[in-house]
């Protein structure tokens, strides 16, 4: 094992001569004769693993020396001993209060200094130990998180895509309406009625979620899901359930990893529970209005979890703006003009008027990411 290094600070040259020849056999022993000399030392690595350090020397004395330590982060878990010829109580206890752990009076006891040395540098390594252990935790943890995330997103990109299969007239959908939610909660954090409420981390819930709110789709026919005309009224109220297939497939999601009879390997992080709870939400009631005729509960007005109520806005308008089998694309004026007609009626009116300020943003989002063919249509339209 590495010998310990002891720096020795102390302005006789006696005492430097008798402490080195007490610890050389035991440490590596590094001397100075003033508290500027060891300050200096003390400004690059290797750093000491003890400091004895004499409290009465000219110029700068050990309290002085010990306080500018303490400033320095790099120093402030130096174990510090005085050694001093001052052996009143206050003395010591002004010592103990500045930072240093022990206090020796001179003359020194030679076994009584080694044995005190010797405790410090195993309580030092022990919480050397501790940190780095407590580092590699840390690191540990957040490798894991960082894992944890990335298997949720490849799990719901995998189940995204295999809702996209079974909707080929969606394109980029998905993408459009997440960041059409995320606009419209970033505006919404301004306003005075949901900045409390719309934190960052349940915004980035939400934006995370909204991906989801069409998952019920998975369960509708394909007779119905992918008819190219208009869907009869019993067709439609087959469509109408992708609601409550969606929220019951994501609610038995969350069942499940809470079950403690099928423990998961890993516990599941409370971010993701929390993410598809708001997902649920979304799922179920986005197709609810803000005057109750939506479905499939007919809620009305904050009735509708705020969630639902901006994907509302969201799902429409890219619905508007998206060209189907059955329907030409609107304009981005029209659909927008269209949502702002719909406050009080299908949405909430305080989202319709922060829509009304980022318009632009929504229009910049739909070009971005329109469909390659509707993208083509437009240039086509215009040449």
């Amino acid at each position: 094992m590495a010998k310990h290094t002891i720096l020795v600070v102390d302005d006789e040259p006696a005492n430097l001569a008798v402490f080195s020849q007490l610890l050389q056999p035991h440490y590596h022993v590094r001397a100075c004769k003033s508290g500027q000399q060891a300050l200096g030392l003390l400004g690059r690595p290797p750093y000491p693993d003890l400091i004895l350090l004499d409290v009465m020397m000219p110029d700068m004395d050990g309290h002085m020396v010990l306080s500018e330590l303490r400033r320095q982060p790099s120093l402030w878990d130096i174990p510090t001993i005085f050694v001093t010829a001052l052996n009143e109580a206050d003395d010591e206890e002004t010592g103990l209060r500045l930072g240093a752990v022990d206090y020796i009076t001179k003359p020194v006891n030679p076994g009584i200094m080694l044995a005190r040395i010797g405790t410090h540098l195993e309580l030092k390594q022990a919480r050397d130990q501790l940190r780095d252990q407590n580092a590699w935790l840390e690191g540990e943890v957040e490798r894991r998180t960082r894992e944890n995330l990335i298997t949720q997103d490849i799990s719901m990109s995998m189940l995204l895509q295999l809702a996209e299969t079974r909707d080929d007239d969606t394109g980029n959908h998905i993408l459009r309406v997440q960041a059409y939610v995320e606009a419209l909660g970033q505006a919404l954090q301004a306003h005075p009625e949901f900045k409390s409420e719309l934190t960052p981390q349940y915004l980035n819930h939400i934006v995370r979620a909204a991906p989801l709110h069409d998952i019920g789709k998975i369960g509708i026919p394909d007779s119905i899901l992918l008819k190219p005309g208009k869907l009869t009224p019993a067709e439609w109220s087959t469509m109408k359930d992708h609601t409550r297939i969606g929220e019951r497939t994501i609610r038995r999601a969350i069942d499940k990893a809470l079950d403690q009879d099928v423990a998961p390997l890993e516990p599941t992080p409370i971010s993701a529970l929390a993410m598809l709870e708001v997902a649920s939400s979304i799922a179920a009631h986005h197709h609810e209005r803000w005057d109750g005729s939506g479905y499939p509960q007919g809620l009305a007005g904050e009735a509708i979890p705020l969630p639902a109520r901006m994907m509302a806005i969201a799902d429409v308008y890219d619905a508007l703006t998206m060209q189907r089998p059955y329907k030409a694309p609107w304009s981005r004026e029209a659909a927008s003009q269209h949502i702002l007609e719909q406050s009080g009626k299908h949405f909430d009116p305080r989202l319709t008027a922060c829509f009304a300020t980022i318009q632009d943003r929504f229009a910049s989002i739909q070009a971005r990411l329109a469909d390659p063919e509707m993208a083509q249509g437009r240039e086509d339209s215009a040449s």
